[in-house]
């Protein structure tokens, strides 16, 4: 190849190639400080933006398992707070139970029950009532929609993971509170002795106001609400796991995509200099052509 040649330019091809070089990785550079970025696009490198894709899906579905799981809480706080009501009026109902049964009347034989005394009959009248509070306790335990005390067709759940889920309460056919009287808001005074409850009579006399019955329904009641309590923990933990694992993810995510921006602010400079000497280097380059008219003077 002549060295003395107009033609052809060696010089200013090297510095070209050279100075397009530093252009691309200067866009680089300044692509990672203005995203922050190191991989923005799949071009960048393809595996590791796929993998960062992947999990930041995982993120996203666990934004969801959260609202799943907070709306589970209020579901559980808000029936607990109607327990609390139902456990003073169960306390009450019992110290009713007991005087009840100390102002019943008996035949002479003192075996049948014949109906109540004067004071009997308004301590009857205050046991109806708290019945009635119990029921509109539980029948108001309602957020968004869901009564946890009611029967349920199907499974209550909530979310706790893209892939896991936990029953608030299991599916209870209607009319059955002795098979499951921790399922209906009737259950402790809408269904059978043997289950616990106490039944009203169309007659107010032939209602036997039984203590053994509310204790029955205390006893049933009190492990609803411990269920519910131990469900409710259950979610709180939940809860601070799935907000630790979006962080750790989070964390991963950034160890793979995030640019080291001081090391790219140092690298943009010494990339600008570069720049800067490589046109230098073109432009010099280019003016050895002109070398060659001073064989002709």
């Amino acid at each position: 190849m002549a060295l003395n040649s107009i033609n052809t330019n060696t010089g200013a091809l090297v510095a070209l190639q050279n100075l397009n070089q530093t252009n691309r990785d200067l866009g680089v550079a300044q692509s990672r400080i203005n995203t922050g970025l190191k991989v923005s696009s799949a071009k960048d490198n393809g595996a590791i933006f796929a993998i960062a894709a992947g999990q930041r899906s995982e993120m996203a579905a666990l934004d969801s398992v959260k609202q799943s799981m907070q709306r589970g809480q209020s579901i559980v706080d808000v029936a607990m707070a109607a327990g609390d009501t139902v456990m003073s009026a169960l306390t009450e109902l019992k110290s009713l139970a007991v005087a009840i049964k100390d102002n019943t009347t008996y035949d002479a034989a003192g075996t049948t029950k014949t109906g109540y005394t004067d004071s009997g009959k308004k301590l009857v009248a205050d046991f109806e009532a708290i019945v009635q509070e119990i029921h509109s306790a539980l029948g108001g335990a309602t957020f968004d929609g869901v009564n946890i005390f009611k029967e349920q067709t199907s499974d209550l759940k909530v979310m706790t993971g893209t892939s896991s889920s936990m029953v608030l309460k299991g599916a209870f056919a209607a009319g059955a509170p002795a098979t499951n009287p921790a399922a209906d808001a009737d259950f402790m005074f809408g269904g059978t002795a043997a289950a616990g409850v106490w039944t009203k009579a169309a007659a107010v006399d032939d209602q036997d106001y039984s203590v053994t019955d509310v204790e029955s329904a205390i006893t049933a009641f009190t492990g609803v609400l411990a269920d519910l309590g131990t469900k409710s923990k259950s979610l709180d933990r939940q809860l601070t796991f799935t907000a630790k694992m979006q962080d750790a993810l989070e964390t991963g995510v950034g160890n793979l995509v995030d640019a080291d921006l001081a090391k790219e602010s140092a690298r943009l400079t010494a990339l600008q200099t570069k720049q800067q000497l490589g046109v230098q280097a073109l432009s010099i380059a280019n003016q050895s052509s002109s070398i060659v008219l001073s064989l002709f003077r």
